[in-house]
């Protein structure tokens, strides 16, 4: 193998999992270390630079980066991630002193932001302090989209979904709330100099033509929608006994709101197998804690209903089978057809967008699916100066991943209104400093916690469940904070090699815990992986190949297996090993 390129940053990025993993590349072992010298504001406004809501994301983000995590390769459970991002918003000090300036001049451009969700909210914050004259035209009363409408209070409370909020709208945003766009046209005849579609995925998926479906009609809800009238307070009860079909986290939602409704019966049916249900793991181990069965393979068949009032389901009982190619196939099991009495049927199947507001003739063209046309990198349609980000750019996701789409989209509509080519995209800000303060001791605690993960507290259950705003989580207080971050593994701290310094005495061999350096022959990279001294079989991780030393060997790591403990530098007796910080910090509009 050639040597590697460490002079590429996508190189080190990928060695630090969790932030590679994560759509909006945060810096998490950055903002742990911060939160383990109890600087919550600093580690909170370094989440706020990446991921636009810490205290939102610290309660509901489906955690990409948390099975990344390299703790989780030495023990069971990765580091608390998500958990101590709520830390830095739970006791952060007013941030006001750190955020932009606004300028009051602003640069003759004006923009049209439609959808005041987390895409539309990130693109308005990475504009307005640029100048930009931002609108943002939304159907409901305040800001925050799907993050207000679909996720319950007991688990994201307004106050904290507010406050996050108003930080972006307080940037001498235009709003135009409790307006319902019905024109695209009309916007861009409004003297707009780019539009920006944020407008989600707002129609949940129905069962119209299941046997029953509008026969008891008022009794059978869809969940995203039902959701919606929960949250604004339009619905505020539900029948004894309760039906959630669906196995995503709007089903898990839609079926912890009903027991606070008054739902004393609420069972989940899916149609997978309990394992491949897409809602995370934590969603379903809360419903079952709040005494929610989840049936599996259980497949609808009909609603039943008496004199127009909703008496129950019959649904059929499956198996998965799956071929060579690991292809699922739900086969009958032949058992009878299983009747569950139900008052209600909350429907969370999935979601669709909407987009009959957008002219047809305006150039803006959609796929097969009657999907908007996107540039997956710039976020651009097909018409100059249309832009699409979140769930109505490229279906539905989650919030985190909507951050990300709006931080490209605002580059492009930055350059666009610059007159610049969008697809020049900027560079990340990457910087690789040594940690080095002496012989053996570095700018960072580099001790591995022998801890496990340590469990977030939740309120009493009869309590939460007789009010849907009471927060079921109580978060990490700070000394459970501060041992969960000394969890920890410091991945963006690189193990940076000098062959020029190498005698090859094998010292960080003999010390290394997990054996993943090696000094052997160079090979094609197959055969160099097999030969190790634990073969590096994980080729999504690369192995950091020297040049050729002395003997004419190679130093070869395997990235995979490495802790990062620094054991290796601090044994090396020329210094051929360092610690290096690696910062990553991905392009935002302006750069």
């Amino acid at each position: 193998m050639k040597p590697t390129n460490i002079k590429d940053s996508e190189y080190y990025h990928k060695v630090v999992d969790c932030q590679y993993a994560c759509p909006a590349h945060t810096p998490v072992p950055h903002y742990i270390r911060l939160i383990a010298a109890g600087k919550y504001t600093e580690a909170y406004m370094v989440n706020w630079e990446s991921n636009v809501f810490p205290g939102v994301l610290g309660r509901t983000c489906d955690r990409p980066c948390e099975p990344a995590c390299r703790r989780g390769r030495v023990e069971e459970e990765p580091v608390a991630i998500c958990r101590l991002k709520r830390v830095t918003a739970d006791f952060k000090d007013d941030i006001a002193q750190y955020l932009p300036e606004i300028p009051k001049v602003k640069n003759g451009k004006k923009i049209a932001i439609i959808g005041a969700g987390p895409a539309g909210l990130t693109v308005a914050r990475d504009l307005a302090p640029l100048g930009y004259e931002i609108h943002m035209y939304d159907d409901q009363s305040k800001g925050g989209g799907m993050m207000r409408s679909q996720i319950p209070s007991f688990r994201l409370p307004n106050s904290v979904l507010d406050q996050e909020v108003n930080v972006i709208l307080d940037m001498d945003i235009v709003k135009h709330f409790n307006q319902y766009v019905t024109s695209l046209k009309e916007i861009i005849d409004g003297g707009y100099d780019a539009v920006f579609v944020a407008t989600g995925a707002p129609k949940g998926k129905d069962l119209p033509n299941l046997p029953g479906r509008w026969d008891a009609k008022e009794n059978i809800h869809i969940g995203i929608q039902w959701l919606a009238n929960v949250a604004f307070e339009h619905t505020n009860k539900i029948g004894k006994k309760v039906i959630v079909l669906g196995g995503g986290n709007t089903a898990m939602d839609c079926c912890r709101t009903s027991r606070r409704l008054g739902g004393e019966e609420v069972k989940v049916l899916v149609r997978s197998p309990f394992k491949e249900m897409k809602a995370s793991p934590w969603e379903k181990e809360d419903a079952i804690h709040e005494d929610i069965p989840i049936l599996e393979n259980h497949v609808p068949k009909s609603f039943v209903s008496e004199n127009g009032k909703l008496k129950g389901m019959f649904f059929e009982k499956v198996e998965a089978q799956y071929d060579d190619k690991g292809k699922r196939k739900l086969v009958p099991t032949g058992e009878p057809d299983v009747f569950i009495e139900a008052d209600d049927v909350i429907i969370a199947i999935g979601q669709e967008n909407r987009f009959e507001w957008i002219e047809k003739d305006l150039g803006v063209e959609f796929n097969e699916w009657e999907m908007p046309v996107v540039d997956e990198s710039t976020f651009a349609s097909t018409r100059a100066g249309v832009f699409f980000g979140g769930d109505a750019a490229l279906g539905p996701k989650n919030v985190i991943t909507a951050v990300a789409q709006g931080h490209q989209a605002a580059i492009s509509i930055d350059k666009y209104c610059q007159g610049q080519d969008i697809h020049d995209r900027p560079a990340p800000d990457v910087t690789l400093i040594s940690t080095k303060m002496g012989i053996h001791e570095w700018s960072y605690d580099n001790g591995v916690s022998a801890d496990l993960r340590f469990v977030v507290p939740q309120e009493d259950k009869k309590i939460t469940l007789a009010d849907r705003k009471k927060e079921v989580e109580l978060g990490f207080d700070l000394t459970s904070a501060f041992k969960e971050a000394e969890r920890c593994l410091n991945c963006d701290v690189q193990t940076v090699f000098m062959e020029d310094k190498c005698i090859e005495c094998d010292a960080c061999m003999d010390v290394c815990p997990t054996q993943c350096i090696n000094f052997t022959e160079n090979a094609e990279e197959d055969d160099l992986r097999a030969k190790l001294l634990i073969p590096a079989l994980d080729k999504s991780q690369d192995i950091l190949v020297s040049d050729i030393l002395k003997t004419g060997k190679v130093m070869v790591k395997d990235e995979d297996v490495c802790l990062h403990c620094g054991l290796c530098a601090e044994r090396c007796p020329t210094s051929a090993w360092d610690m290096q910080k690696f910062m990553y910090k991905t392009a935002k509009a302006g750069c």
